[in-house]
């Protein structure tokens, strides 16, 4: 499974409203990879989560799966519409 199909499918296990999910990859500088994470801002707080435990949390499961495909860094943004 790629790297944005697997964010998308953990955060909309998480969510509220998973239809108004939304992941986009991008390329950044130094071979890193850029993941914005958009979601409804009614679910912000279930992505985030007390004390941003929850974003820690996606953040540590992304980074897993992206060593386990070869790729060095990920950052990953996450916001609401």
């Amino acid at each position: 499974m790629e790297l944005k199909e697997f964010t998308e499918f953990l955060v909309k296990s998480i969510v509220t409203d998973p239809d108004m999910v939304k992941v986009e990859q991008f390329g950044g500088e130094d071979d890193a990879t850029i993941l914005e994470i958009i979601v409804h801002e009614n679910d912000m707080g279930a992505v985030i989560g007390r004390s941003g435990k929850m974003a820690s949390s996606i953040r540590t499961l992304v980074q897993a799966h992206a060593y386990l495909l070869g790729m060095n860094k990920v950052k990953i943004n996450i916001d609401s519409f």
